[in-house]
């Protein structure tokens, strides 16, 4: 079910709490989200539809996928970018990664760890911050 977008400040600000497996819906009104977002939006997490989970969902660009309780465990090759968010007006500075690995839970809780690098490795790596309350 698509869900309104969070611009609550103050609640995105707040850091998110593990997703187990009865957060599956959540997971899926995210993929909803974005997909009804696709436009405008590359990745969300879960407090962009005012839930405080460990949920993002992600474009890859032929697919979205989601990820629950993902961390990121590797980073390499610093740069500056800009980026904007669906939550927020504007477009802010950040430092971001160009190589990440992550390790997650996908859509039936299956650890995973995997390897991204370039656009979808900075998506990852918005959509994490916004779990520990981090915005751009």
């Amino acid at each position: 079910m698509e869900r309104p977008i969070m611009r609550n400040v103050m609640f995105l600000k707040q850091k998110s709490k593990p997703a187990t497996a009865e957060d599956k819906s959540v997971g899926r009104d995210l993929l909803d989200t974005l997909s009804a977002n696709r436009e405008r939006c590359v990745g969300m997490a879960a407090n962009m539809i005012g839930v405080k989970k460990n949920i993002i969902v992600v474009n890859i660009g032929f697919m979205n996928i989601v990820m629950y309780n993902p961390v990121i465990v590797h980073k390499d090759k610093e740069y500056e970018t800009e980026e904007g968010c669906l939550s927020l007006e504007g477009k802010r500075k950040c430092k971001r990664f160009e190589e990440i690995e992550v390790e997650y839970q996908d859509s039936e809780f299956n650890s995973k760890k995997q390897k991204f690098s370039g656009w979808t490795a900075q998506i990852i790596q918005h959509e994490c911050d916004h779990l520990q309350g981090i915005i751009i």
